[in-house]
């Protein structure tokens, strides 16, 4: 059974195989969403992206970004924002991420507007 540590929250929790982040986060009173998103989101199709995470450790154990997921990462501006501000980090929608085996996620990853690495 695989265990998914959330890492700000400091919470270890064991999920099912197969189950998505964002479910295995509500199950176990995890918040992903942040203002508005908590009440208007798209409740798991993966259109809003406002359940972005970085997979902080175990990014193999974890599916592969299907075809919406890489469509959002290209025409989701603040998406793309984050994932260009966290270089080298596995950003991912936790709706759309099944895990496979243990993995670290942080929740609400920052946005590094004045960080050295994002405008190069």
């Amino acid at each position: 059974m695989p265990k998914v540590k959330f890492v700000n929250e400091k919470v270890t929790v064991d999920a099912t195989e197969g189950e998505d982040l964002r479910t295995i986060a509500r199950k176990n009173g995890v918040q992903l969403y942040s203002g508005p998103h908590k009440v208007v989101n798209c409740m798991g199709l993966g259109t809003c992206c406002s359940c972005n995470v970085i997979v902080a450790k175990g990014a193999e154990k974890v599916s592969s970004p299907g075809f919406l997921e890489r469509l959002w990462r290209l025409l989701n501006p603040l998406l793309g924002i984050k994932i260009l501000s966290n270089p080298g980090k596995e950003v991912r929608l936790a709706c759309q991420t099944r895990v496979s085996g243990d993995v670290e996620v942080v929740t609400h990853p920052p946005i590094n507007w004045h960080g050295e690495k994002f405008w190069n």
